[in-house]
């Protein structure tokens, strides 16, 4: 019998692909590094998407643009230190009488837990709590709290100065954008970041809005029915409304439990009435106040909220839904095909504009500076949204 010759199996790497693989792990390894300085970049771009739709109606009015960014951040800086110094000494009173009443509230609360055999034990535990010794074991937590709340400080507010200068620069960005990418693709782009700046602005204006308006609600709501600290409980209702999914149980809760001392009556009303409101937000307002700058499927919205929260906490939950949005816009934009995914004849209809537009704005920029054919796209992409718009009924 003849013996096998054994086969030897060569796999040789290109330079080439082990440079590609090198620079994949370094760009990983300094975006991990860089995450915080990715952040702040993100919401600068967050606030110019929000703050630029009143710069453009201001400049519509023949109002320079310097002049118009000098007086929305202006007016926001105003609106700020009003809010501030309206509320702001209210809350601090209300804090400490917040804390003067706790040892009378807690008794209250202690009372009530001890009508019922299922609830007794937890009546005990609330009458010998010893907070000496949870302010000595939570001293660390506190610290590492404190730390990282003025770091969150220092990178918003220089995140809005980003902001301030994206803005004001926004002409030479672009056109140093543009002048990176192929011609034949500037309207795509340009329709691209047009349509970031919608979901960006359409989400934090909705953001806003209904954290307003959930603030407003519970004020009017423990204000009516005698209940103390009414501002306390309502600035933090209107905050934690901010957060996906748990933010109707923080909202709840606080308004809840001030209302147990008044009265099962009370407790009652003010919990009907919460959830009453928590459904017509969730179910009326949202839609309303977001309109189409959203547009994601309930499993989306479960899935990006998820991995938001998992990676980057409570920042990741807040920036999950935008950042979801913006994707599908990107597949959408980019004429990305999915498996299984076949070419409608909607499809070839905005195909074929894209096109005609991409004939049209190379013809119409031939030979002109970046900056400038910037100009131009965004002015076709804003007019085609536009119409886009007008015409769906």
């Amino acid at each position: 019998m003849r013996a096998k010759r054994s086969r030897v199996l060569r796999i040789e790497i290109a330079p080439w692909t082990m440079l590609t693989l090198l620079l994949v792990v370094i760009g990983l390894w300094l975006f991990i590094r860089l995450i915080p300085v990715v952040l702040v970049l993100v919401v600068a771009l967050m606030i110019v998407g929000t703050l630029a739709p009143a710069v453009a109606w201001l400049e519509k009015r023949k109002v320079s643009r310097g002049a118009g960014i000098a007086i929305v951040f202006s007016v926001l800086s105003i609106l700020t230190v009003l809010v501030f110094v309206l509320t702001i000494p209210e809350f601090v009173n209300q804090v400490k009488s917040l804390i003067e009443m706790e040892p009378v509230l807690r008794e209250r609360l202690a009372k009530w837990l001890d009508d019922s055999p299922l609830t007794s034990s937890l009546a005990v535990a609330l009458r010998h709590v010893e907070y000496d010794e949870i302010f000595r074991s939570s001293a660390a937590s506190v610290l590492t709290f404190s730390t990282s709340l003025v770091k969150g400080i220092a990178y918003f507010f220089g995140a809005i100065f980003l902001a301030l200068y994206m803005m004001l620069d926004r002409d030479r960005l672009r056109g140093a954008l543009f002048a990176v990418v192929s011609r034949s693709q500037h309207i795509r782009l340009s329709r691209i970041l047009v349509n970031l700046e919608t979901i960006v602005g359409g989400y934090i204006r909705g953001q806003a809005i209904t954290s307003a308006m959930m603030a407003v609600f519970i004020f009017v709501l423990l204000t009516a029915c005698g209940i103390p600290n009414a501002l306390v409980i309502a600035v933090f209702g209107g905050l934690a409304d901010v957060l996906p999914y748990i933010g109707i149980f923080l909202t709840m809760g606080p308004a809840v439990v001030a209302a147990i001392p008044f009265g099962m009556v009370i407790v009652l009303v003010v919990f009907v009435l919460m959830l009453i409101y928590e459904e017509f937000e969730s179910r009326v307002l949202v839609p309303l106040v977001y309109g189409r700058a959203l547009r994601l499927p309930s499993s989306v919205v479960m899935f990006s909220l998820i991995a938001g929260a998992t990676l980057f906490g409570i920042i990741g939950a807040l920036l999950a839904l935008p950042l979801a949005a913006a994707i599908l816009m990107l597949i959408d934009e980019l004429r990305v095909e999915l498996p299984g995914e076949t070419e409608q004849p909607a499809d070839t209809v905005i195909r074929k504009k894209d096109e005609s537009g991409e004939r049209e704005y190379t013809r119409r920029t031939e030979g002109m500076p970046a900056e400038e054919a910037a100009a131009i796209a965004f002015k076709m992409s804003d007019d085609r949204k536009r119409a886009e718009k007008n015409s769906k009924p």
